[in-house]
């Protein structure tokens, strides 16, 4: 579970994350994190927040944003804005590590998404980029889709397509969350 000042880090993207007020914290109403992105970070697949604003300040370094297919590069002390349900990835390109504040409204189960996705990948459950086997990702992709939904394909596919997966998922042992990422 997430709380003030807990530390997470992906082995996989080499992102950590410190939170700084949870859900808990604010009643549900925000998620605040502090995120550090290392150098020459992968591009992550474009996805977007059906419910969610997101605001970031870059407090150190440089970060690549794709929206509506445009790069922009923020730079420190820049502030951006996420709007509900706009396509984007972001990353950092540059030599230097990346340090951002990252506020997430509402908070909704961001922080456990955050947490289970990088227990996983430090489990050795992910891909070199961090992204869970398919049939994991399946149960996710439901477990938390009011906070994160990938942008191809189509979320109606997405939704035809992970109901038939379900069963198997759960046959095969893969939980939608782990009580061990969580402590």
């Amino acid at each position: 579970m997430a709380y003030k000042n807990k530390l997470i880090n992906n082995s996989k993207t080499g992102q950590s994350i410190r939170f700084i007020q949870t859900s808990r914290d604010t009643a549900g109403e925000l998620l605040e994190m502090e995120a550090t992105f290392r150098p020459f970070s992968k591009e992550p697949p474009p996805h977007y927040h059906p419910y969610q604003v997101e605001d970031f300040i870059v407090l150190s370094g440089e970060l690549s944003v794709r929206m509506d297919e445009q790069v922009v590069t923020y730079r420190t002390n820049d502030i951006f804005h996420v709007p509900v349900n706009k396509v984007h990835s972001m990353w950092n390109g540059s030599s230097e590590s990346t340090v951002l504040n990252w506020k997430v409204r509402p908070a909704l189960n961001t922080e456990n998404l955050f947490e289970t996705v990088s227990g996983l990948s430090n489990d050795g459950e992910t891909n070199d980029h961090g992204v869970p086997r398919m049939l994991q990702l399946v149960l996710l992709a439901d477990k938390f889709s009011k906070v994160f939904r990938a942008a191809k394909p189509p979320y109606y596919v997405q939704k035809i397509l992970f109901l038939i997966l379900t069963p198997l998922s759960y046959a095969l042992g893969y939980r939608a969350s782990y009580k061990k990422y969580l402590d």
